[in-house]
């Protein structure tokens, strides 16, 4: 074994370990929120994670198979985070315009 591979192998372990404490902040943040914005922040921080962890196994193991699979996670983690802000910019919409009318939804 080259240096060079001791040197991959070193950079992979800590990248797994730093992904790693950043999920168990993750989860912290996500039981104990305190708002709702918060909780989806976390979630949508949770794919990228997940999305990482796959690109270090990926890495670890020299194949492209997981390329497509990291790829359709980032669409969904994207179209997720779309619909959650769409979800709370319409719950916390005002029901009285500035101008005065009622809004009806």
């Amino acid at each position: 074994m080259t240096t060079l591979h001791t040197a991959e192998d070193a950079v992979l372990v800590a990248s797994l370990a730093m992904i790693l404490v950043a999920g168990a902040l993750l989860l912290y943040r996500i039981w104990y929120g305190p708002s709702m914005l918060d909780r989806a922040v976390a979630l949508d921080v949770l794919a990228a994670l997940i999305i990482a962890g796959i690109g270090v196994k990926a890495a670890h193991d020299r194949d492209s198979f997981y390329f497509p699979v990291m790829l359709v996670l980032a669409f969904l983690g994207f179209t997720g985070s779309v619909g959650i802000a769409r979800f709370i910019a319409a719950r916390d919409r005002p029901a009285v315009r500035p101008d005065g009318t009622q809004d009806h939804r």
